[in-house]
């Protein structure tokens, strides 16, 4: 039986305009409806019919919906619809409606901007670091980011079927492989199955006894919040330690739902980690991440990495400048707990891996013992370091 969603006012939470649009275009959606996960997904925006009821579509949106041939799909829930206003420079619409922009490829730009294709020995499954591999259980998501690193292939583009057989072939050569430590199960997003499917996977993964801990990277907490059910919470309770890294785009996802669900995730022992993509007019200000993080840690969410949007074919107006990215963390350090400041990371192309980039506080090493440091604000420090001279 579904569960209705429980959810209560706090000062974290971001007010939203959820119910005036839920009157708007849902009047006679009940709300054991508006609360089932399953209503949710059967009911997301993907056409431009369906768009043009809800907001004013500008006319570059238009043109996108409407662009012969566009590989990736637009998919939103009512829920998250309810989130994005009808001003076309809303921070959540750049992300989830089409603009021309999409279809231009600029310099540097690929479709496996990371290089995991060249890098998956199994369908499915992507081996670049010698301890962990990356599980691509489905290539389906609630919602799909206009800025996906895997947008060639969510949507139903990949090219093999994500099934029981082929997700065992993955677990066989994990199984074989006992230096693999760490599966990342991710997508698509994994939480669209539902609690038997998941059951079975986990329960086969967690079986392999070199396996330390597994982890589960979705956006259902800030899209599709109704998912996260006590049932579903109790099974995912069985295979500790479990890790949730979930998908945070702007504090505007920050309601009382999505705390809801992000508070029955802790309650069930699962630590939360966000991940954020560092995008262009969406959300590379100091100041909103700092408050975006702020409400996370009330949320027991830890900020984990801010991550440079990876150069997908498309992306130009969304990549800000990496120089912008270590300007923002200079700017978060010594203003946030630690608890609340993430890694500022790089993915490099060709299945280089993840690197942190850190404003550099190290200015000058003497040869009598003594180092140069600034700090956040740019103050100069000399700080006596014995050895340095040897």
């Amino acid at each position: 039986m579904q569960q209705k969603l429980n959810v209560s006012i706090s000062p974290g939470d971001a007010p939203g305009p959820t119910g005036d649009f839920r009157k708007a275009h849902y009047p006679d959606t009940s709300d054991a409806q508006w609360n089932d996960w399953r209503w949710q997904m059967r009911n997301r925006l993907s056409s431009t019919a369906d768009l043009s009821q809800k907001f004013e579509l500008t006319i570059a949106e238009k043109e996108a919906l409407a662009f012969p041939g566009r590989p990736f799909p637009v998919s939103i829930t009512p829920y998250y619809a309810s989130l994005i206003d009808n001003r076309p420079d809303d921070p959540l619409r750049k992300t989830m409606i089409p603009v021309g922009n999409e279809f231009v490829r600029g310099p540097g730009e690929y479709s496996d901007p990371l290089g995991e294709d060249p890098n998956s020995p199994v369908a499915g499954l992507v081996h670049r670091y010698p301890d962990r591999v990356l599980f691509l259980m489905t290539d389906h998501c609630p919602v799909y980011c206009r800025y996906c690193t895997r947008s060639r292939l969510v949507g139903g583009n990949a090219d093999w079927a994500m099934t029981k057989a082929s997700w065992q072939k993955a677990i066989d050569y994990i199984a074989a492989r006992p230096n693999i430590h760490d599966v990342l199960i991710s997508g698509g997003d994994p939480l669209i199955y539902g609690d038997q499917k998941l059951e079975w996977l986990l329960g086969h993964l967690s079986a392999i006894t070199h396996i330390d801990f597994i982890r589960i990277g979705t956006k259902v907490p800030m899209v599709l919040p109704q998912r996260i059910t006590p049932e579903l919470c109790k099974m995912l309770a069985q295979f500790h330690p479990l890790y949730f890294s979930i998908h945070v785009t702007h504090e505007n996802e920050l309601t009382a739902e999505s705390r809801q669900a992000c508070e029955l995730l802790s309650d069930s022992g699962i630590p939360l980690g966000s991940q954020t993509v560092l995008l262009k007019g969406v959300n590379d200000n100091a100041d909103a991440l700092k408050s975006m993080f702020r409400r996370l840690l009330r949320m027991r969410v830890k900020p984990y990495y801010l991550l440079q949007c990876d150069p997908i074919e498309g992306s130009a107006h969304f990549r800000t400048p990496i120089k912008k990215g270590i300007e923002i963390m200079r700017a978060l350090r010594g203003r946030l707990s630690g608890y609340g400041i993430p890694r500022f990371i790089v993915d490099l192309p060709e299945g280089g891996g993840k690197i942190a980039l850190e404003p550099d506080y190290l200015e000058k090493i003497e040869n009598d013992d003594w180092i140069f440091l600034s700090d956040r604000d740019s103050k100069h420090y000399k700080y006596h370091d014995p050895g340095t001279s040897l």
